[in-house]
């Protein structure tokens, strides 16, 4: 199946505009990343807390961070979390907040913070564990139990949150709810309003990194990117010319920074998932730049009178259709998965978006034209481009 028929578009002619292009998507990142938001490391990098807190009803977002300020927590990021109907809110706690010692009072803090006037002497049943519950069903004794107490009423605080977290997602509503729980004794849950009030949010999940292990995995990332970006120039250089390889490492380096550059840009937290869509974009887009040089190293061996810039364009048209229906039909799937895929996949497809179409554009755009550079840069120099003459292509 094509798209195009003996199509005749001169891409090198239009390199300025790319090259224009390029520059300006480039620099804006670059300025971002060095002066305004810098790289946007998400928890998984730089260490902290991450909060999912869950609502019985719409958030406020400007009322929870009103609430972190007052307790102490300086500029947390806030956002909706999944679907806006379920009204999850995830709380990011930065390092500067939580000392590794500490960690683990993040939970603590933000409950403390959204918690309004909770009444003296109970605890929020919402947020309470299946261990104060039991503690406080003992201490009451509903059930007047002579042997076997302690299973038995862990049990019933096990029902009870079950019921919470199960049943209601996290969050009830009424404490009448509880008459309804499976596996409940009824006495036990008459004594529950005692000891328990409800608040109006449930914490779902905490996630806790250190700031070592974030270092660390930064570290890792980084080297990951690097080992793929040596990797390439090596199998490139064998496979090809070693110019080929530096091109096509050139062209993954500009689909990386324009990448990253959206990012910090628009202030997306960079995860180890993104980390991992980073990867998977440099196989995409150079798997695509090497479809293009292949074509050129053929076309070399059959029009070996014709300048390099004419067998560049004429390789570029050819592998036009082929690049258009592979790049369309990943776009379409990653586009689906960036509007359909929820909050969680949001980094990771995001980044997927703009490096198909980064990655595309790069290798008609990029990497050909710095194959011809070469070439004139050598005819400058009063020497045959290596790897490129009729004799080298027999």
């Amino acid at each position: 199946m094509e798209f195009f028929h003996n199509v005749n578009i001169d891409f090198l002619g239009k390199k300025w505009y790319f090259l224009a292009f390029s520059l300006v998507f480039s620099v804006a990142g670059l300025l971002s990343i060095l002066f305004w938001h810098h790289i946007p490391w998400g928890v998984d990098f730089r260490g902290g807390t991450l909060v999912y807190v869950k609502f019985s009803h719409t958030p406020d977002l400007a009322a929870i961070r009103s609430a972190m300020d007052r307790a102490g927590l300086k500029d947390p990021k806030i956002q909706p979390y999944d679907q806006p109907s379920l009204n999850e809110v995830l709380i990011d706690l930065g390092l500067r907040e939580t000392s590794e010692a500490a960690l683990d009072q993040g939970k603590t803090k933000i409950i403390q913070a959204l918690e309004t006037n909770p009444p003296a002497g109970k605890q929020d049943l919402n947020n309470a564990p299946v261990l104060s519950v039991k503690n406080f069903l003992m201490d009451k004794d509903p059930m007047r139990l002579i042997t076997d107490a302690d299973p038995k009423y862990t049990a019933q605080a096990q029902a009870i949150v079950d019921f919470r977290d199960k049943v209601h997602g996290g969050v009830l509503n009424s404490l009448d709810q509880l008459k309804g729980a499976p596996g409940l004794d009824p006495a036990a849950a008459g004594v529950v309003p005692d000891g328990f009030f409800l608040s109006d949010f449930g914490v779902r999940n905490v996630e806790i990194v250190g700031p070592q292990v974030g270092g660390q995995l930064r570290t890792q990332a980084g080297l990951a990117t690097l080992y793929s970006l040596l990797g390439m120039l090596v199998y490139l250089g064998f496979r090809f010319e070693w110019i080929y390889g530096v091109a096509a490492v050139v062209t993954v380096f500009h689909d990386t920074l324009i990448t990253v550059g959206a990012f910090s840009l628009t202030n997306t937290d960079i995860s180890l998932t993104v980390i991992a869509a980073l990867l998977t974009l440099i196989g995409y887009s150079n798997n695509d730049t090497i479809v293009v040089f292949d074509r050129i190293r053929e076309n070399i061996k059959l029009m070996r009178r014709e300048k390099l810039s004419e067998i560049v364009n004429r390789s570029i048209n050819q592998t036009l259709s082929r690049t258009i229906l592979t790049a369309g039909l990943t776009f379409l799937t990653v586009l689906a998965l960036f509007l359909f895929g929820g909050e969680v996949l949001r980094g990771f497809s995001l980044a997927l978006v703009i490096g198909i179409l980064i990655g595309t554009y790069s290798s008609i755009a990029i990497a050909a034209p710095i194959l011809v550079a070469y070439q004139d840069w050598r005819v400058e120099k009063g020497k045959r481009p290596a790897g490129m003459s009729a004799a080298k292509a027999r």
